[in-house]
């Protein structure tokens, strides 16, 4: 009788998984027009999926992918740290951009991310840099990529949901910088998904995510 109610608990999860997905994307789809904001919402219903998910399927404890108390068990596993900190190369993308596109690859960038972050707040763009990342690491890499790994190959749920993500980020300007830009968001999910995986707690990899952001806002800040 327990395991058949397992059963029908991880079926109505594979369900809600694969409708909060298919929502997330279509979401995402209205950024064929550049200047849509609908897309970013899809952070918002990928959060609420993850905890239905995660009630609907009693996740608990270690097994969950969203937990606190084992942060430090979590960090020492094979490969982690290393992955972690992979991030940080965003120095080495920016530089590049700049050589390549000139001031207007910076431009660019602060642009778009002056949708969410307010740069002339040092204190609130901290907490908006938490926030942020916090928030789609939960619906991206806990709810989209974490979920549907259950259902399909990882490597085609890292790609998929990485593209989705990277996706979200697009917005008017040069095609060339545009394709640079969401390249580059692309392989930083694709890092933060390997760092969910082998962690399996989204806390974890939204250390990376803030790591990552906070370099190029600093280098963005004092170099360009």
């Amino acid at each position: 009788m327990k395991n058949q109610q397992i059963m029908e608990n991880d079926k109505k999860g594979a369900v809600l998984t694969l409708i909060g997905i298919a929502v997330m994307i279509l979401m995402t789809l209205t950024k064929v027009v550049p200047s849509s904001t609908i897309a970013g919402y899809s952070v918002f219903v990928g959060i609420v999926f993850f905890f239905i998910t995660e009630a609907v399927n009693k996740t608990r404890g270690s097994k969950s992918g969203l937990r606190f108390n084992t942060i430090i068990e979590d960090i020492k596993k094979p490969g982690v740290i290393l992955w972690m900190l992979l991030p940080g190369a965003t120095i080495v993308t920016l530089v590049a951009g700049n050589m390549i596109f000139g001031g207007e690859f910076i431009a660019h960038v602060m642009g778009r991310a002056s949708s969410i972050l307010s740069f002339d707040k040092i204190a609130l763009l901290i907490g908006q840099v938490i926030i942020a990342a916090f928030g789609e690491e939960i619906a991206y890499r806990g709810f989209f990529f974490g979920k549907s790994s259950k259902l399909f190959p990882v490597w085609v749920c890292a790609v998929v949901s990485s593209a989705v993500f990277a996706a979200g980020h697009i917005t008017t300007g040069n095609t060339w910088i545009v394709a640079y830009d969401i390249a580059s968001v692309f392989i930083d999910s694709l890092i933060f998904s390997v760092i969910y995986h082998k962690s399996g707690n989204c806390v974890i990899s939204t250390f990376s995510h803030i790591f990552g952001n906070t370099i190029s806002i600093i280098v963005m800040l004092v170099f360009f």
